[in-house]
């Protein structure tokens, strides 16, 4: 069965560990460092706060809310290298949702002196949508650990799944126009990402020209798995890093071949009316 892992950054399995009736009443999202944010459409006045499910038959660990991404920091310590003009005694800033052509960015790390900015990148986070619902099974948790704050939703069979492909295509729709701008600014782009995820991907689009991380790369991606090891308390680790530019994000969606079928045309029509008449000549 599916089931939610985390809730308000908790682990489930540590059921006997925390105090849940003070964690559900408080709604406190340690992420943001607020009330959480992902709310129930028709009760506003409720925090959901799962983070993470089990989902599938091999029962994996699926982050559901990129905000679990945040976790210490971490995928902005492991951005630091792509800093490439930062200095010693330069202030480091995480700058959220700043627009750019194409969209908006979710973070960016900025290297600081003196108020002007010297150096930055671009991180945008990915985590899966689901579709369905996650509140029963929320809900089948509480009462599992006889929680009085449960009033409904335990009885109802209803479940939630991944919506693997629209996630997927959304975000390197998204990433094929932003990258252009990080490109012609000469700054990198970083899109983090579950190793489920990155597995997807790499299974649905083409994605075996993507190199292993280098600096000159434009478009960086990093990969992180949920693991709880001997432990019950889950937390990221960095997986994988790999590296492309804009024209390989144009190859993972399939562009190029139309991109190729346009320049061919052009070039077909060119080649047609090339002529003595057509010659520039300075007469």
């Amino acid at each position: 069965m599916n089931e939610v892992i985390e809730l308000f950054s908790y682990s489930t399995l540590e059921k006997d560990q925390h105090n849940w009736e003070t964690i559900i009443k408080e709604q406190h999202c340690p992420y943001l460092e607020k009330r959480c944010i992902k709310i129930r459409k028709s009760q506003p006045e409720i925090s959901i706060g799962t983070c993470s499910v089990k989902y599938g038959k091999k029962s994996n660990p699926i982050i559901i809310c990129p905000f679990r991404l945040l976790e210490k920091k971490q995928i902005f310590t492991d951005c630091l290298h792509l800093l490439t003009t930062h200095e010693p005694g330069n202030e480091l800033h995480i700058v959220p949702e700043v627009s750019v052509p194409g969209g908006s960015v979710d973070y960016f790390l900025v290297s600081v002196n003196e108020n002007k900015v010297r150096d930055f990148v671009g991180i945008e986070l990915q985590t899966l949508d689901t579709t369905g619902t996650v509140w029963p099974a929320r809900q089948r948790f509480l009462k599992s650990i006889n929680s009085s704050i449960v009033k409904d939703g335990t009885a109802s069979y209803k479940t939630f799944g991944m919506n693997w492909k629209m996630t997927a295509k959304t975000i390197l729709i998204q990433l094929h126009h932003k990258v252009q701008t990080f490109e012609h600014i000469n700054k990198h782009l970083v899109l983090v990402i579950q190793d489920f995820l990155l597995t997807y991907l790499q299974n649905e689009f083409q994605f075996s020209h993507l190199n292993n991380a280098r600096l000159g790369d434009s478009m960086q991606l990093h990969s992180y798995c949920l693991n709880n090891n001997a432990s019950k308390k889950y937390s990221l680790k960095l997986d994988k890093r790999l590296s492309t530019d804009s024209d390989g994000i144009a190859i993972c969606l399939g562009l190029q071949a139309e991109a190729n079928v346009e320049l061919e045309n052009i070039i077909s029509q060119l080649e047609s009316k090339i002529n003595d008449n057509t010659l520039f000549s300075i007469a």
